[in-house]
């Protein structure tokens, strides 16, 4: 958060959701200088990007009784893509039998091998 007290225009604010620019680490997370420099270039410019940042009216920051959590001005939310259910159970029923011809191949070794079958 950065708070800036002399700002020559008090028009709006400039929200950030900056939560997706990371790189994963094994007990901490890290930003590289190209997160670092986006969301810089972001600020320093004072640009809206879709989904990353938005500038706020005073007057929408009032209608939202003067809550300044970013996800209520930045909306990040991903539509995800329409599950496509014949496709889905056409999908098992080939795994069903590709399992089936797999168990009788196991059945046919079990028995060269002559071991009971697992199954």
């Amino acid at each position: 958060m950065i708070f800036k007290k002399c700002r020559k225009d008090d028009d709006d604010i400039l929200f950030i959701d900056a939560s997706r620019e990371f790189e994963k680490g094994k007990n901490q997370n890290r930003l590289t200088d190209e997160n670092i420099e986006k969301i810089y270039q972001t600020y320093h410019e004072r640009a809206e990007i879709e989904k990353y940042s938005h500038k706020a009216s005073l007057g929408e920051i009032k209608e939202n009784e003067y809550n300044l959590n970013i996800p209520r001005y930045v909306d990040t939310f991903e539509e995800e893509e329409p599950i496509d259910i014949e496709a889905v159970v056409k999908e098992l029923k080939e795994l069903n039998e590709k399992e089936g011809d797999l168990e009788k191949a196991i059945a046919g070794f079990c028995e060269e091998l002559k071991i009971q079958t697992p199954f």
